[in-house]
């Protein structure tokens, strides 16, 4: 059964971080592709990082520094570590992981997606 299963959104004060985990099931998230997206109130869906199956980290010009994409291959576990946060941060944060096709970053066509956790800075 493959799975995605985020969790470690919370609320948080500006200048704060956290940690997002998508612990990944059915699948090796190191070798598969992996990224992060967000959807902040009102807006579409953007990436945020990416993680291509060389180990290549990709991440949005908004990110600037603050966020670091990795993964634990011993929990098939993938992370998001976010410092810095401001509240133009908030938003659902969602994972993907594995892909068909051409490796395109952020418009790869992942196969697993899960359902996401809040991320709120005020």
């Amino acid at each position: 059964h493959v799975q995605l299963v985020e969790s470690g959104g919370a609320s948080v004060q500006a200048g704060g971080s956290l940690r997002l985990s998508c612990a990944a099931t059915g699948f090796t998230i190191s070798t598969a592709g992996s990224a992060w997206y967000r959807q902040r109130p009102g807006q579409e869906r953007e990436g945020v990082a990416a993680l291509g199956r060389d180990g290549t980290p990709t991440y949005a010009k908004f990110v600037k520094g603050r966020f670091t994409i990795s993964i634990d291959s011993a929990k098939n576990i993938l992370y998001l570590q976010m410092n810095d946060l401001n509240p133009e941060d908030t938003g659902m944060y969602t994972c993907a992981g594995d892909y068909v096709g051409v490796w395109s970053e952020f418009d790869s066509d992942f196969l697993n997606r899960g359902q996401g956790t809040q991320v709120t800075v005020s």
